[in-house]
């Protein structure tokens, strides 16, 4: 392969490189650009992390094995992914990789820096398929209706946990809603996802009831910052984290004696089957989870498929 990136071979690192690993120049270039790239086009700051860990990985053995980014083909990262393998990594993880690399390549082609993408003839190893935690209707009831309205904090989290399941939110958008956001004229609330990308959900009457209770009762006592515009605060009155939304779901999974093991993503995927299973087409859920392509959507399929399998054998006289 041949592009415009080539360089002086060199161990040195790029300046921008002294916190981390040192890299070759040439790799040290097209990783930052790429990084450069994925912010300009509103990638959350996990996801520019997380490439970045994985690209630097395959420029160090890229770098030991000689080759800069124009000079990779994909009999090369076939023998990484293999390396990859030795090491123990699960198939996810190689994906993931992967998926980092194509990434990178791609914009590279896109820039004209090199001529081809290496990544495209590599396959993925296939992941063990396993479908995400889903709660039934009866158990997101006793899980909704044993957070209790007491305290300022357990009137934040009713209304938290409410709303997200109402609305199959994702923990990073419930932590970024701001309180104009929420329309209870219109029943609606304005939400970004992934990407920056903006979506107005409609909400559920439960979900509306303990907002207007959380806001007339507990954020006014949460307050710091009369600036704050974030719609659910801390003790201290700060925005939450993801990790604060999963601590507080996880003390009431346990006070409710619900299965462990329920994240915030389990709302979220909760929230797409119960519409599934009640008639909802998957073009609307797809919309109302603001998922860019329907492939993504298309597992809950899969679960009201398993749902329909396990309901036939307990239910069929010759099952």
């Amino acid at each position: 392969m041949t592009g415009s990136m080539s360089a002086p071979r060199s161990t040195s690192a790029d300046p921008a490189q002294d916190s981390g690993p040192r890299l070759a120049p040439e790799w040290a270039t097209a990783i930052e650009v790429y990084e450069r790239d994925l912010v300009a086009v509103g990638s959350s700051p996990k996801t520019v992390t997380a490439y970045r860990r994985d690209l630097i990985q395959v420029a160090i053995w890229a770098d030991r094995v000689r080759l800069a980014p124009e000079a990779v083909g994909h009999r090369d990262l076939r023998r990484y992914a293999a390396s990859l393998s030795s090491q123990g990594l699960a198939p996810s993880t190689i994906a993931r990789k992967l998926a980092a690399i194509r990434g990178l390549y791609t914009f590279l082609l896109r820039t004209g820096r090199v001529t081809q993408n290496p990544a495209d003839l590599v396959s993925a190893p296939k992941a063990e398929s396993k479908l995400p935690t889903v709660m039934t209707a009866e158990q997101m009831a006793i899980l909704l209706d044993r957070v209790p309205a007491r305290t300022a904090l357990e009137i934040r989290d009713r209304a938290m946990l409410e709303l997200a399941y109402s609305c199959g939110l994702r923990s990073e958008e419930v932590i970024t809603i701001k309180v104009g956001s929420v329309d209870f004229d219109s029943e609606q609330i304005d939400v970004i996802g992934k990407g920056s990308k903006h979506r107005r959900l409609p909400m559920g009457e439960p979900a509306q009831r303990a907002l207007e209770v959380y806001l007339a009762k507990a954020r006014p006592s949460l307050v710091a910052d009369p600036t704050e515009e974030a719609l659910f605060l801390s003790r201290n009155g700060r925005r939450l984290s993801p990790s604060d939304v999963s601590r507080r779901l996880s003390i009431w999974v346990r006070e409710a004696a619900t299965a462990g093991g329920i994240s915030p993503h389990a709302l979220r995927h909760s929230f797409a089957t119960h519409l599934l299973e009640g008639g909802a087409d998957l073009r609307t859920i797809q919309e109302l989870l603001g998922h860019s392509s329907i492939s993504t959507t298309q597992v809950y399929t899969h679960l009201d498929a398993a749902r329909l399998r396990d309901a036939y054998a307990g239910s069929h006289p010759r099952a």
